[in-house]
């Protein structure tokens, strides 16, 4: 079953149960999608679908951090809901360990030497953690870890 139908299937179950946070989720993902599909003016693979909902995620990510420092939890808690109906349609988040693993890999696949190499680094390894975490923490751990060679 492609993530776009999946959506669908969603959307309707989310309609008879009268969940309207998933609904709202579950449109706004579709309108996003829909853009995007206009956009590029050609039908969507579910890696194209898959990058569309990774950018609503890391928005809502954004936006928790920024309505926490605003003392707005209110709003902050809505948007965590938010993130959590969007993160059900990724992949499984990479764990820190899985992470540090395919940095490293992609270090010595690359031969990066050290800071001056990041570009080299980032061009193998965001690929292959596309939709399975977020581009800020593989971009510092992978700072770190160039830092340690």
């Amino acid at each position: 079953m492609s993530l776009l139908q999946k959506l669908d299937d969603d959307l309707k179950s989310s309609l008879k149960a009268s969940d309207s946070l998933r609904v709202s989720v579950v449109r706004m993902a579709k309108a996003a999608i829909k853009y995007r599909q206009i956009d590029k003016g050609a039908e969507l693979s579910d890696d194209d679908i898959l990058s569309v909902l990774s950018v609503l995620a890391k928005q809502r990510r954004e936006s928790i951090e920024q309505f926490s420092k605003g003392g707005r939890e209110d709003l902050a808690e809505k948007e965590r809901q938010e993130l959590a109906i969007l993160q059900s349609y990724l992949p499984q988040q990479l764990t820190a360990e899985e992470l540090d693993r395919l940095v490293t890999e992609a270090i010595r696949e690359s031969a990066a030497q050290g800071p001056q190499d990041f570009g080299k680094l980032m061009r193998l390894v965001m690929p292959k953690v596309k939709g399975a975490a977020d581009g800020k923490v593989v971009s510092q751990r992978a700072k770190d870890l160039l830092e340690k060679t």
